[in-house]
């Protein structure tokens, strides 16, 4: 049962916003740290990535356990150990966790179409005692995108040519 009013409720929920959350400023902070760069809010690409990194063509979500129904099975949309569906109003967070987890699916789709890598960054994910491994990852991860799209290509070793294979060897020079 909920402890609050209604008109406390909506209050409560209306002052969650969608910029600058804590999971974000983690995240952003830890990559600047390690030398990346990025932009913010991209207007242009589907479903405004929360960070674009154009030089390795990638965008990173930074989602929200609840919002975005993690590890939350959409055949049964049961609650996870992450992700706890409210018992007020349940038909309501339902159908909405089900279309932000479906918009964000063809949001990817269509960034993927498009060249663009996608990584998803969960909440849970971002707790002290994991948080430097996640961030470790997405360095990784990054960093083997750059190698793949832009790392050394290797080129067979030179043949030589048939009067450099005939040149006398040293040892066989004296005698």
């Amino acid at each position: 049962m909920d402890h609050l009013t209604p008109q406390q409720r909506s209050k409560n929920m209306a002052a969650i916003h969608n910029k600058n959350t804590k999971p974000e400023m983690i995240v952003r902070r830890g990559l600047w740290k390690r030398g990346f760069r990025y932009r913010l809010n991209h207007k242009r690409l589907p479903g405004h990535p929360d960070l674009v990194l154009r030089k390795y063509r990638t965008c990173i979500f930074i989602n929200g356990c609840f919002w975005h129904g993690h590890l939350v099975d959409s055949s049964t949309m049961e609650s996870s150990a992450c992700c706890k569906l409210p018992s007020t109003n349940h038909d309501f967070w339902v159908a909405k966790i089900s279309r932000n987890k479906e918009r964000d699916k063809e949001e990817q789709r269509r960034l993927a179409e498009m060249g663009w890598h996608c990584i998803t960054v969960w909440e849970c994910e971002l707790k002290p005692s994991k948080r430097e491994e996640t961030l470790a990852s997405i360095a990784f991860t990054l960093n083997h995108i750059w190698l793949q799209d832009h790392g050394a290509k290797s080129a067979p070793y030179p043949i030589l040519e048939e009067e450099d294979m005939q040149m006398p060897m040293a040892a066989e020079n004296e005698g």
